[in-house]
């Protein structure tokens, strides 16, 4: 028997177990899907700095999943695609590409604005020093404590590729800014990342789950444990449903609280009869809380890519160094979007081998965006959930995303002409090129042999990268015509694993809303939603650290309830 049961050991959940487990007499479990971390014995895929052999490595990842992305326009969805999402401790932490950024301040009063009251800029901002370890900046803004390190790749250490990309933004507008969890300005920028003095990733499961937080008596660990349930029982949540070892058992407690992600947690709270009340009986699931809002509202930042291959003289040192040095960020201009809502991330590299080190560009994406979409049980209701993004279901979204293909191409062709890229061509991560940046054996030696003949023949080269790209039309070719961009791009667009909102915080007197200000499930006793499901909308940053934001926050009204 446990005071707190927490599904799901991701960014939030690992949060939620080092916060709650500082109140001596109170009983945490975690339980997580995927394997567990060791602070002392990390694997160096996941200590890296670079990402890329991480990234899509089927050992961290629910391999079976997949999702629609974009609307075709007779408004149908488009094809499948993998959707990779984290299935290890630490979760997104422990695999991302370690972005480290908070959005800016009117992200949380539109929280507030939908109904998640004490969540304005001056309520969180306490949350987000707490959490930080600020290696560069100082001030205000920042915190110099906390178990998060952030730092970034000095200017000094910037590839050529990199500095020609601050020289080809300059006519768009966009000076060098310092910092980007610094008061909120556009520019171009060094991406803040979560990296320790050593220059090793610091994910929750190492920052957070530290080995003298491990040893606390009130608190355990239970990896390679998949949640089937939350158990509820006369309208309170008592426990958790769970296999280990093939073997199902029920952990008893008097709370819950969900934190399996944005896909994971509205699926976990279905299947537990929580959800809306149609979809639950045709699955044949008794209701035990009719939740409409369970599923919906789901949103990521609509993304496409611009590529270049570099000039020998452009490109890094390869190794384990982090590869997106800086960001651009910039503003749409388009009526009612608040200032700063586009991004890219400016990549050195595109994957870990040898081709990777010779492809750079933009991955760019719509920061803030107003797209919805679900997700829903499949037919198998114990197998994966169906995921529909709808990108550019909103037609703000698609003029937005075409905006930055067309900026893309205009920034990368004078990159080309100051000599630090060969080639320019449009991409996108489709299931070809995922499969193509898997860490095996046989893509590091073809790898290995494309890259130096990629090199010594232009016409092989452009060859190899239609191939790749499935030979997609020319950036310049498509940026010529509305229609022609548009239909690619409702064809290609992808996420930045960025999923929140599908469990929405909300007033009460919301229908889809489905937690309170506290995180806590309507309509139920003794459960909670604490992830980045309950983000109301989607704010313009990478999600790992306002996930961080949120765990604390909740962590704090849960110990005052609990304790």
């Amino acid at each position: 028997m446990y005071d707190v049961a927490i599904a799901g050991g991701g960014s939030a959940g690992a949060v939620l177990a080092t916060r709650l487990s500082e109140v001596p007499g109170l009983r945490v479990i975690l339980v997580e899907a995927g394997p567990g971390i060791d602070p002392a014995n990390v694997p160096p895929v996941l200590a890296s700095q670079y990402a890329g052999r991480a990234q899509f490595n089927p050992d961290w990842f629910w391999t079976e999943l997949k999702a629609t992305f974009g609307e075709l326009k007779s408004n149908q969805p488009g094809a499948k695609r993998g959707y990779e999402q984290p299935k290890v401790l630490g979760g997104g932490s422990s695999v991302n590409g370690i972005g480290a950024n908070r959005g800016q301040p009117a992200d949380y009063e539109e929280w507030v604005d939908h109904g998640a009251a004490g969540w304005g800029w001056d309520e969180v901002l306490p949350y987000f020093r707490k959490l930080e370890r600020e290696l560069v900046h100082g001030g205000e803004l920042h915190g110099k404590d906390g178990p998060l390190p952030i730092q970034h790749i000095p200017r000094s250490q910037w590839t050529g590729f990199t500095q020609a990309v601050a020289e080809a933004v300059k006519p768009e507008g966009l000076e060098f800014a310092e910092d980007q969890n610094g008061p909120w300005r556009t520019g171009i920028i060094p991406t803040s990342i979560n990296v320790d003095e050593r220059g090793q990733r610091a994910s929750t499961a190492v920052a957070y789950l530290t080995d003298a937080v491990r040893r606390r008596p009130n608190l355990t660990l239970l990896p390679m444990t998949q949640v089937r349930r939350v158990v509820v029982e006369n309208g309170r949540a008592v426990g958790l449903r769970v296999v280990v070892d093939g073997a199902e058992q029920v952990i008893q407690a008097r709370h819950v609280v969900v934190s399996a992600g944005a896909i994971g947690s509205p699926a976990l709270l279905m299947r537990s009869g929580i959800g809306p009340g149609g979809h639950l009986q045709a699955r044949g699931i008794p209701v035990v809380a009719d939740l409409p809002g369970v599923g919906e509202n789901l949103q990521e930042h609509p993304a496409t890519g611009v590529s270049a291959f570099l000039a020998p003289g452009a490109r890094g040192q390869g190794g384990e160094r982090y590869h997106l040095q800086t960001l651009v960020r910039w503003s749409s201009g388009l009526e009612g979007t608040p200032e700063g809502d586009m991004h890219w991330a400016v990549s050195t590299r595109s994957t870990w081998h040898a081709v990777g080190r010779r492809i750079g560009g933009f991955y760019g994406w719509v920061n803030k965006s107003y797209s919805r979409g679900s997700v829903r049980l499949g037919a198998e209701v114990e197998g994966v959930p169906e995921v529909d993004f709808r990108m550019l279901s909103d037609r703000r979204d698609l003029l937005r995303l075409m905006q930055s293909f067309r900026m893309s191409v205009r920034v990368l062709e004078r990159v080309k002409a100051a000599g630090a890229a060969l080639e320019i061509f449009p991409s996108s991560y489709s299931d070809r090129i995922k499969a193509l940046a898997k860490p095996t054996a046989q893509n590091g030696l073809v790898m290995g042999i494309a890259g130096p003949m990629m090199d010594a023949s232009a016409a092989l080269r452009r060859r190899m990268l239609a191939v790749a790209t499935e030979d997609a039309p020319a950036p310049g070719f498509l940026a010529a015509e509305d229609d022609r961009l548009e239909e690619y791009l409702r064809r290609v667009v992808g996420g930045v694993w960025h999923p929140c909102g599908t469990c929405k915080m909300g007033a009460a007197g919301d229908p889809m809303a489905v937690v309170d200000a506290a995180g806590s499930v309507r309509k139920l006793e003794g459960l909670s939603v604490c992830d980045a499901s309950v983000m109301p909308t989607i704010p313009c940053a990478n999600l790992n650290v306002p996930v961080i934001m949120i765990a604390e926050k909740i962590a704090d009204g849960l110990k005052g309830r609990l304790a």
